[in-house]
This record gives structure tokens, sequence and C-alpha cells, in this order.
């Protein structure tokens, strides 16, 4: 199949939706499918460059906020997008902004099939402007992506079935296919059996939380349970990523510190992937407070490194479908809720330890390979119905 990938920036680090468009490309070109990108530069101008290149667009206000939260955007050229869906057998659209506008407009001239994958709710924009809890502005702006670019599509690609259930809700018209973003395949580094000093009480108790510092990820929710657990004297908090809301929280980080609820400084730090997967398998307990969230692909890759996940649950949120139980699992934005399911797995290390295993035997349903299997056929499903209906 010739696959044609529609994205703003494809190869842009630091943003999750560009690095699972990328893992995602490179299993179907391993499966022998010629997948080609219609996109905004590489930056990095020695790297890579689009099959289909457009030019970068650049918002004059508003870029370094979008440079904050690792995005970039494309220009519409309206003779490069027709070229490159002249080329495809099928096109593929990764967002539903402007370039997805006109490509959907021109693959429906064109009789081409077309399909897509749901990676970002509308809190996930409004949220950086104040207005992620506004529902009436939400509803707008998901009803715009719904008729100007998704309902051109015959096939859509939900990560979670938290996606599916809300696209259902509001009327979009493609075929829903459950199917995950996909994880690279890659077994715990974790031991078997925990360390001679894991039960401990002399040593720091290690919370990892990876994700964008943004709005949406909650990290606040993390810092006021602090006030509420048993063990905040033993816990070391960990920060791994980067964002716009870097500064706030780490002040707030030194300010529970300073106040003595800590006895260990917080730690922030943005790592590669090897970095990652190091501090996954070290970490006791990995948390997830996003309240905004299609399907949480970071903190699947920590379950993957045998560390036991907290996650919230909440209406806009799909990552808790990946938890094995209650005990994994609070309700959003309630800090006294998550200090309660801290406290509970940092009191039972044996069972912690355990747990983690399941976890990360769980996570091999949603690897990448199978993603990709299921995406295929979601593609030759597409062009079947295109054929039908010429």
């Amino acid at each position: 199949m010739k696959i044609l990938f529609v994205i703003n920036n494809f190869y842009i680090e630091g943003n999750g939706l560009a690095a699972s468009a990328r893992r995602t490309v490179k299993v179907l070109r391993e499966a022998g499918h010629d997948v080609r990108i219609l996109s905004g530069p590489n930056l990095n101008e020695g790297g890579e460059q689009p099959d289909f290149p457009l030019r970068r667009l650049v918002f004059p206000i508003f870029q370094p906020l979008i440079d904050a939260n690792g995005f970039q955007f494309a220009r519409s050229d309206r003779k490069m997008i027709r070229k490159a869906i002249e080329w495809a057998d099928v096109v593929h659209l990764e967002e539903a902004f402007i370039i997805q506008i006109v490509a959907a407009r021109i693959a429906k001239k064109l009789g081409k099939p077309l399909t897509g994958t749901f990676h970002l709710y509308p809190e996930n924009i409004l949220c950086n402007f104040g207005m992620g809890s506004l529902r009436i502005p939400n509803d707008i702006l998901l009803a715009v992506w719904r008729d100007w670019v998704f309902n051109h599509c015959s096939h859509l690609q939900c990560p979670t079935m938290n996606v599916g259930r809300r696209l259902k809700i509001h009327r979009f018209k493609p075929q829903m296919r459950i199917i995950s973003n996909g994880l690279i395949p890659d077994a715990s580094i974790r031991p078997v059996t925990p360390p001679a000093d894991y039960e401990s009480p002399d040593r720091p108790l290690k919370v990892l939380y990876i994700g964008r510092f943004a709005p949406e990820k909650d990290q606040m929710t993390l810092f006021r349970a602090m006030c509420h657990s048993a063990f905040a004297k033993r816990i070391q908090l960990q920060f791994a990523g980067c964002g716009p809301m870097e500064k706030k929280y780490r002040k707030e980080a030194q300010k529970l510190y300073r106040k003595g609820i800590l006895a260990y400084e917080p730690q922030f730090g943005f790592y590669d992937r090897d970095g990652l997967r190091r501090l996954a398998s070290e970490a006791d307990l990995c948390v997830h407070a996003a309240i905004i969230e299609v399907e949480g692909l970071s903190i699947m890759e920590a379950m993957q490194q045998a560390a036991v996940p907290v996650i919230a649950e909440g209406r806009y949120t799909g990552t808790s479908q990946f938890a094995l139980d209650e005990r994994s699992v609070y309700k959003g934005r309630d800090s006294k809720g998550l200090a309660e399911r801290i406290d509970y797995w940092l009191s039972h290390p044996r069972e912690r330890w355990e747990q983690g295993l399941r976890y990360a035997g769980s996570m091999k349903q949603y690897e990448i390979g199978k993603s990709a299997e299921a995406l295929e056929q979601m593609f030759r499903d597409a062009i079947d119905s295109a054929h039908r209906r010429s």
C-alpha cells in the first residue's frame, strides 16, 4: 500500500503525537508498505526531511506558547498537498488542523480513501488559554474537527475506549476502531526479585511523574497530595519532562521542601528513552494525574518497566482503562484520594513489587506491532469502501 501520513510536524522532539507517528510509520515500512510524509520541515536541518515538504507556519504572538508545548504548524500549500494525495492509495490524517482540512477536501474531490487518528481532545488545546474546563468552547472546537476533518474519513483510530465513547456521543460518522497508538516492545529491566534494602525504612521512596509540564497533566494534584500522605517525609518526587508550567512546578516543589513537608528535594529533568526506562525501573510508584488524556503512552511505558501506576480517572482521560484494579485508580483532581492510593502501595512493598511485574506483562497486548497490524486492516477496509462507492 502507498500510505500518506498528513501531520504538521513529523520530526519534532518532545511531542507525543509526533513520536507515536514516527513509531507507527517505522513499523509499517518494515512490513513492506510505502509510507510517505506530508509535513512541515525538520527543524534539524541535517536530519531527514518530509517526502512532501510544507513550509513552517509561525504565529507571531502565540509561537512561544506553541514552542513550549512541543508543537509546530505547517502552511497549507495546496499544490504540494494535492501532489501528495495523488500519489497515495490511502490518506491518513494525524490531526485536525488547517493542513488536514485542506487535505480532506482534496482527497474527497479525488476520490481517495481517507482515515484518521484522534490524538487530541479540544481541551488539550484550550487549557493553554484558560478554557480547558469550559464546555461550550470545547464542544464547538470538537464540532469543527468533526465536520471539517474527521467526518470526511471512512475510518477513525481511537486509541482508547474513552475516545470512542465520546466521539459517538458527539455524532462522529466514521467507523471507529479502538487501536492503541502502540508501545515499542521493551523487556523490563527491573529485576524479578527486589534488592536487599527494598523494605528498609531508611530508603527514600521514589514517586515518578513522566509527562509534559502543562495544566492538563495536573502535576499540581500530586504536590497537594504530599500534604496528605503519611509517607511524605520518605518520598522522593521525580519529574521527567518539559513544558510551559516547569517554572511554576519547580517553585511548588521547592515550597514543599522548604516547609519540611518533603525531606527530599524533588528532582526535575528531561530524559531520553533509556533514561526514562531507568527511572521507571527504579520507581516505587509512577503517578499519572492528567485530567485530559487520550491515551497516555508515558505511563504505559513506565508500566512496561514494572512500575505500579496510580492513574487519574475522569471524563476526558482514557488512561485509567490500563489499570489492573481500583487500587491504581483515583478520581482526577482529588489530592486526598491520590494520597490514599500512594499510601496504600507504599505500605505494601512486597505486593507492590509483584503487582509491578503483572503490569509489565499486561502491556504486551499494546505493543506497536499489534497496533500496526490493526491499522493495516483499517487502511485496507478504507480502500475497499472507496472502491465500492466508485
